[in-house]
Formats: C-alpha cells, structure tokens, sequence
C-alpha cells in the first residue's frame, strides 16, 4: 500500500469481502467435516446474496445521485468500489465453484450423489420423465415475450429457466419458465444411495414439453439478486398512518425494487444472456457464471435427506448441546439467586432457557410489577415473547421496544408487534432516524416499600435459535444504579428521546462513543507517562474513523492494543509506524462470533464492559446501543479468560498482516493446538459435570 493518507484505511465493502472471503476457506479446509464445508459454501453464497441486496444496492442508488461521491476512508469513488467488489466477486466465484464441485465429488463416496442432468441413467430418465409430466408440467406458469406478453416480474433468489424458441416464421423468442411453484426443488432419486437433483434440471432437461409448438433452440438456468435498500424513514406517508403500516408497505415495496445481479449457470446462451440484461436493466459486469446450481437453497432439504437417512455421522459436526450456566442452582428459583449475585451467560455455550426461565419466574412473581425490554431480531415461535404475553395477562405493566426496522425481520417482528398489543403489552416503535439495537431488559420488584431490579444486558439477541450458533454474551446484574440508569433508557425511548448522560451504562449514539474515546485517551496518558497501558477489544466490525484514528494515536504512544474483529475491520495495520502496536485476529469457526468485549486498561485501572455495539458508525452514531460495566470479579475473570483464549487460537484465528489481507500463522513445532470454540464447549461441558463429546482438534497441515 503506497504512503498516503488513506494508508491506515480499508474500503467497508472490501474488507466485508474478505471476511467472506474467510468463509469460503472454511468450505475449502479439509480438516472440517465434509457436509459442515458444504453448508460454508451455502452461508458464503447467503452472505453474499445479502451483501449485493444491501450493500451493493445501496452503491447502485448512489451512483444516481451522486457518481462522483468519494469514500472517506479509501478515496475511492462509488464507480470505483462497485468496480472493485464485482473484481473481487469473479476473482472469488471460481474457487466457490470449484469447492463445490470438490466437496459433492467426495460426497459420493459416501453415497451422496447429485445429479445435474448429463448423468442420468436410462432408469432414471424414465422416473424423471414421469415425475416431471404428472407432478411438475401441470403446476408450470410459462411466459413466451412479445409484443402481447411483457417480460414477467421476477423474484429474489428464485430459480427460472430461460429459453430461446424459433417460432414457424423463423423468428425467435425469449420463453421464460419459473422453476419454483407448488413443488419441492429438492427431488431424491429412487435408490438405495442419497441420489438427488433439482426441480430446475428437469424443467431444462424437458423444456421442449413446456413449448410443444416451438423448437428450443437454446437454455440456461438464472436467478436475479434484487435491491433491498429500502428506508422507512426518508418515505412520504399520510401522517395517519402508523409506523407498523407503514413498515407493512416498506416490505412489499423491497420485493418490486430493480435487479442489481444475474446469475447464470454457465454456458453458451449468449443471445439469452444479452435478452435477460436489457429486460432486466443490467449491464455485463452485474452478470456472474456458476458452473453448478445457481441458487444453494437445497443444502438444508439434503441435510434432513441425509441426516433421515442416518449413517453419516462423521460428515458433521459432533453435535452439542447448550449446558446449565454453572454459576446458577437450576433446582431453585432464579429470582432470588439473581438478587444476591451477578451472572454471565455465555451463548451457546451455556443454556438461553436460563433466562427464559427468568422472565417465566418474572411473569408469574407476585412481587414484579414490570418488564421491560428491547427486542430486535426474536424467534418465530419465541418463548421469551411468549412470557411477556403472559406476564402482561397476569396484571404486570409490560413494555416492549420493538424495532420494526430490523432487515429482513421486519414481517416476523411485526407478527409478534400485533400480538404483543393485544396482549396489552405496551409497544414503542423506537426513535425516528434511530434503529434501537440494544440487547436492554430490566425486571421491577417492589417488595413492602423495598424496590430493586434485575437488569440484563446482552451481546445478541433474545432469539432462542441463533442461541444455540451465535457466541454471545448477556449480563445479569441486581445493582440499583444500573437499574435505574436501564429504566431512564427506556423513559426516554417512551418520549422519542436520547439518552445525554449515564453514569454507569454506555448508550449510543450519545455516551457510548464519546466514553470509549475518553477511556482510550486514558491509556495514552498512562503510555505516554511511560506506565503499562493496554486495550483489547472483541467486535464483529470496525469502521467508525474517530475510534480508528484514536486507536492510531493510542498505538503510536506505546499503548498494546489487542483485536478480535470477525469481520468488516477498515484498520490497515503495519509492524512498523504508527500501527505497530496494534494486532488483529479474526475467527470463522463453528459457531458465528458475534459478542462484543472492550476491556481498557490493567491491573487497578482495569475496566471491562460488555455491549450490543460494534464500533461501526452506524452503532456508535446511528443506532441506540447500551453497554454495561462487569464488576463481578468472577464475571469479568471469565471475560478475560474469553479474550486470553480466543487471543491464543492457532486452529481458527487468521491474522491481518497488512492490505486488509488475512492469514494462519504456522503453528511452531510442538504447539497444542487451541481451538477457542471446541475449548468453551468443553469448558462448559465439564463445568455441568458432563463429558465433552467433541474430539481434541488438529492443526491442519
């Protein structure tokens, strides 16, 4: 990287590329279970899928309003970086092929076999042929493209099947043939193996059936990827309106919005390529080829086929389970034991049941007179809602902050925002301009003339699913001044209201940022006084340039600063200059990273905080975000054995070594290898007095 101003800076969008690019590796590791690599294909490819509808879509509008706008932290323009993340997609796209194809060859050997269409046995044929004329043909909505019939609408992430047709004239038309309707896509063969293929290869392999008039002259298989930009809040509607109808109408709206992407199945259909790209408004570049299925929606249905069909233990991961928190008496109430001591949790780990169990004793407890709580992404059939529901039909005042803006959960959240109201649950939509993503919950007790409170703070969200494959973290805490530092949250969401000062939480976008500035401040003075100073922080993303340049700063005074940023890290670090103090690991394993640690400081001075924000700007400035001091000793010694642990990985962990570029570093001869996740599953697994069932680790060769 030359020497310029933007040298200690990494384009967002490129460096999200390369933590994907960290996904894919996983796909590629031969040490990883064979069906586990083929799932970290399906996640490289939902990954990207998300990134183009959001991030890319966002550069596409952009582009129309200002093409010349330059991005702050690399100097390129929108042009530019849209040039380069469609470079990275094609530099990218052959080794996910080739992964693929790699990884459903050695599934064979197991006898799971897919079969695309030039395959098929004689026998096969036959069956597919029946099964496609009686189960699929009826069911199939063809389009032919003329003067009397537009082009169709097409849908996200669907599957169609385009066709080229020479008419009785001579003249050709685009056939366009949906490959999804009221029939399974993933179709298992009769057969003693796993023999399977998708529905989108029979209606290409018998396309001629769908057009019996015309000749098929030419096919290929496609998909289209769709801007999913919308905001809510820059939207003009009648003031009558509530904010719940206007997200219903925000959500349909994403399904019309333009085609960003084409994926095609590679082959020759260059004149169906050139038709699709004028229909659909696209140009070349926002065209990618798959050598295999376009869309990888069917790892899911073959992972049911396979696990049904029993027998393949070995191609996943040893299952786990989420064990009893070790710091609590499960034969006792919860409530009682929350009053006198602090607990940690940590997901999935540890068992989320412990704090469903909470709000269960909460809606059930005499003493409680409120809930309250912030809810961002929940599950579909949540418990935790469901406790509310029924805390609230018991007489408790229950608040819930739902935040209706949480993407691509908007219709699940506004399900349970319905049902939470007729429950009579007292509802805030949170803050215009402000999504509210804190992780926020505090139970009111009032006991005689004696009011305490349980405040929880957490990493993650209250979803008992993403629990059990999301890392987080959630603090449970009695301490009176946070309790009401939690409520004066809540009191000023209630008012449409941002928090100005909190003595002891960190609330974003107005206390968060500007404490962790003045604490990094702190280790520069004890560097510059020539004292130990020392920083560590566990984030799934870095981008906010005041705590970059602060960090900048605080390194080149000499303060050792430790970071663990799964995946979007703008920070440019060198072994030598004004970054030489600062290392930064990034973990892909198992289960997603997703907690957040900050920990300032040593010994005396030594504070730790866990929070619900990144140190992205749009969670220190945009969003309303709590952070919470651990003060339980034992608490924060499991944090900092988290962070020492993770710190030492040389299983999972990839370094930055400069230009945003990651890499293992080799183990040194004799080296255990330390794989941070299997650890904590053991660690929790022992701390209930179970054995651990997940093999030792090895490092790969």
């Amino acid at each position: 990287m030359s020497d310029n101003k933007y040298k200690h800076y990494i384009n967002r969008d490129l460096s999200w590329m390369k933590f994907n690019e960290r996904v894919l590796e996983e796909a590629e590791d031969p040490t990883n279970p064979l069906f586990e690599r083929l799932n970290f294909i399906s996640i490289y490819h939902s990954n990207l899928n998300e990134f183009q509808r959001v991030r890319v879509g966002s550069m596409y509008d952009r582009l129309l309003l200002n093409e010349n706008e330059i991005d702050p932290r690399s100097g390129m323009t929108v042009a530019q970086q849209l040039k380069a993340v469609n470079k990275e997609i094609n530099r990218l796209s052959p080794r996910k092929n080739k992964a693929l194809l790699d990884i459903l060859s050695k599934l064979e050997d197991h006898g799971i076999i897919y079969r695309s269409g030039k395959h098929f046995t004689k026998y096969e044929l036959r069956f597919l042929e029946r099964y496609f004329e009686r189960s699929v043909l009826p069911l199939l909505s063809p389009h032919i493209i003329d003067k009397h019939h537009p082009f169709p609408f097409l849908q996200n992430d669907s599957v169609y099947v385009a066709v080229l047709l020479k008419t009785k004239n001579g003249s050709t038309r685009l056939g366009i043939i949906p490959a999804s309707g009221y029939f399974e896509r993933f179709l298992q063969l009769p057969s003693k193996y796993i023999k399977f293929t998708l529905i989108e290869n029979l209606i290409y392999r018998f396309a001629d059936k769908v057009f019996p008039k015309h000749k098929v002259i030419d096919k290929t298989i496609f998909s289209v990827v769709r801007n999913a930009d919308i905001d809510p809040d820059e939207a003009f509607f009648d003031h009558d309106m509530s904010y719940r109808d206007i997200m219903e109408i925000m959500v349909k709206k994403r399904t019309r919005l333009e085609p960003i992407r084409l994926d095609m199945v590679r082959n020759n259909s260059e004149e169906i390529k050139k038709q699709l790209m004028k229909h659909l408004n696209l140009k070349s570049d926002q065209v990618f080829y798959n050598e295999m299925p376009v869309q990888l929606g069917f790892v899911s249905a073959l992972k049911n086929a396979v696990q049904k069909a029993g027998g393949h233990d070995d191609l996943f991961y040893t299952p786990v389970r989420p064990q009893p928190a070790h710091a609590l008496n499960h034969h006792e109430p919860l409530i009682p034991q929350l009053l006198e001591k602090d607990v940690l949790l940590s997901y999935p780990y540890e068992d989320i049941r412990d704090f469903v169990k909470l709000l269960d004793e909460a809606a059930e407890d005499p003493d409680v007179v409120s809930i309250k709580i912030t809810l961002y992404r929940v599950a579909r059939n949540s418990r935790i809602v469901d406790a509310l529901i029924r805390a609230a039909e018991n007489g408790k005042e229950v608040t819930a902050v739902v935040e209706l803006r949480a993407r691509f959960d908007e219709e699940n959240n506004i399900d349970w925002s319905k049902r939470l109201q007729e429950a009579g649950v007292s509802l805030i939509y949170g803050i215009e301009h402000y999504k509210v993503h804190s992780k926020l919950a505090v139970i009111t007790l009032k006991h005689d003339n004696d009011v305490r409170f349980i405040t929880q703070v957490g990493t993650g969200n209250y979803n008992e699913i993403t629990s059990r494959f999301y890392t987080d973290l959630s603090y449970i805490t009695s301490d009176h001044d946070i309790g009401l530092n939690a409520l004066d949250v809540f009191k000023n969401l209630s008012m449409g209201s941002l928090v100005e000062e909190s003595k002891e939480l960190l609330v974003s976008p107005l206390t968060l940022k500007q404490t962790v500035m003045s604490m990094i401040d702190e280790e520069i003075a004890e560097a510059k006084a020539g004292r130990p100073a020392s920083l560590q922080f566990k984030l799934n993303s870095l981008n906010d340039m005041d705590i970059i340049d602060k960090l900048i700063e605080a390194s080149d005074a000499g303060v050792k600063i430790k970071m663990l940023i799964r995946g979007i890290c703008c920070l440019n670090v060198e072994e030598t200059g004004k970054t030489r103090n600062i290392e930064i690991s990034s973990i892909v394993g198992r289960f997603l990273e997703h907690s957040r640690i900050y920990i300032f400081g040593e010994g005396e001075r030594e504070r730790v905080y866990i929070a619900s924000a990144d140190f992205m700007s749009r969670n220190t400035e945009r969003r309303v975000e709590v952070g919470i001091p651990v003060t339980d000793e034992h608490s924060k010694q499991e944090l900092k054995n988290i962070m020492s642990l993770m710190l030492s990985d040389n299983v999972k962990a990839r370094h930055q070594v400069g230009d945003g570029v990651y890499k293992k570093i080799p183990p040194k001869d004799g080296e255990r290898a330390i794989d941070s996740q299997y650890e904590q599953i053991k660690r929790a697994y022992e701390a209930a007095g179970n054995r651990c069932p997940v093999p030792e680790p090895v490092l790969a060769k």
